[in-house]
């Protein structure tokens, strides 16, 4: 019997894991010292009003006969994917209903969605980049290139022409740095992944913090339809972090080597996969119904709400960061040219604020530092209260 060696290749710890034991020895050493969370993006408003009214409801079905519900669609409920080209429509993108593929979240589905590819593709991933992109393909064993950012260009990855790549992952706002690419920025991806045969693989789990005419969808460009899949998330912009629900949208026009993605995904979701459960699935449709869209829209509000007064203490003490103004995300340059785990030592020790450090996004990460706006509003300005204190 042999195991997957290729997971020797893998960092030992998963970064969130490592923040996790720090700071829960610092709180052993401290037990009365209040301690800001700013680290993993986890939310903490509760579920709108209305996404819990039917989840409710779709457990009642459950009591009875007459509405039970057993094993769901494979590519999820008619009603939710009607309800999410809808909502795509409301933004000017066009997807169609049997293109959409409800599933657990994002994370998991931006993971699995390597099954439908070869182990022999090159994949080019940005650097920095959210980590579950990077060890999926090392446990597969795929060749990863990184396409780097930082300061000289906002930290949006752009691709070279001289790359050779099959699959490329990209995601905006991005996580960690919160930068967003415009839509011409975008073109540029779409038309070097149709010059190089290639397909994106778009996150968009963040979309619905964009705030001005920047793409909430890579289907907003021309061509996309012919080279990407997106992949989208209800856990940040309607709270379903512990709910998990997500959707993942192929478009019918991709195809390679002959053969439809679409087909092949659902191939894949029939053989491993089971389906998200009826009232998991109420619920989601009911993010997407006007009174959903406009209490999450509260919650999301109450995010940006924080991330500007996040941004708005780096401003003053000119600390250079991206994201911020389209993204939960604050993405920051780490004083005195520490590296991103002294600086998370330093803040911890010295003012009790837990964040990422960027070390763990990459290599382009190093000297860099995460902070999230998922807090209250009371624990975001007392943690800039102590930042400004201990960095001024």
């Amino acid at each position: 019997m042999k195991i997957n060696d290729r997971f020797d290749k893998l960092v030992p710890n998963y970064l969130f894991a490592d923040v996790a034991r720090k700071t829960n020895a610092f709180i052993a050493a401290h037990p009365d010292q209040k301690i800001i969370r700013l680290g993993i993006g986890d939310v903490t408003l509760p579920l709108a009003q209305t996404v819990v009214d039917a989840m409710q409801q779709g457990c009642e079905d459950l009591r009875y006969r007459e509405s039970f519900k057993g094993y769901p669609e494979y590519e999820g409920y008619d009603f939710v994917r009607e309800q999410i080209a809808a909502y795509y429509a409301g933004f000017g993108v066009s997807v169609e209903a049997d293109e959409v593929f409800i599933s657990d979240g994002a994370k998991s589905d931006c993971g699995n969605i390597g099954d439908i590819f070869s182990e022999d593709n090159t994949v080019l991933i940005p650097d920095p980049v959210y980590p579950v992109y990077v060890d999926a393909n090392i446990m597969a064993g795929r060749r990863i290139l990184y396409a780097p950012s930082g300061k000289e260009n906002h930290f949006l990855a752009m691709p070279d022409r001289k790359v050779e790549a099959d699959i490329i992952y990209l995601c905006s706002p991005n996580n960690p740095t919160g930068a967003a690419y415009h839509a011409d920025q975008l073109k540029e991806w779409v038309d070097y992944a149709l010059e190089k045969n290639a397909v994106i693989l778009y996150d968009a789990a963040y979309e619905a913090f964009i705030q001005d005419d920047r793409p909430r969808s890579i289907y907003a460009i021309d061509g996309a339809k012919e080279c990407a899949i997106e992949l989208c998330s209800l856990s940040k912009t309607a709270g379903f972090t512990g709910v998990r629900c997500g959707y993942t949208v192929i478009p019918k026009a991709l195809t390679r080597s002959g053969k439809r993605l679409h087909d092949l995904w659902y191939r894949r979701q029939a053989t491993k996969f089971n389906g998200v459960s009826w009232p998991v699935q109420c619920a989601a449709a009911a993010v997407f119904s006007e009174a959903g869209q406009e209490q999450c829209r509260r919650n999301i509000d109450y995010y940006r709400e924080n991330a500007l007064t996040l941004a708005h203490a780096l401003d003053d003490l000119g600390i250079y960061y991206t994201g911020g103004h389209h993204s939960p995300y604050l993405w920051l340059e780490c004083p005195d040219h520490m590296s991103g785990w002294e600086f998370f030592d330093y803040l911890l020790e010295k003012a009790a604020i837990v964040g990422t450090p960027g070390d763990g996004f990459g290599r382009c990460g190093k000297g860099y530092f995460r902070l999230t706006s998922f807090n209250t509003h009371e624990a975001t300005q007392e943690a800039v209260e102590r930042l400004c204190a201990l960095l001024r």
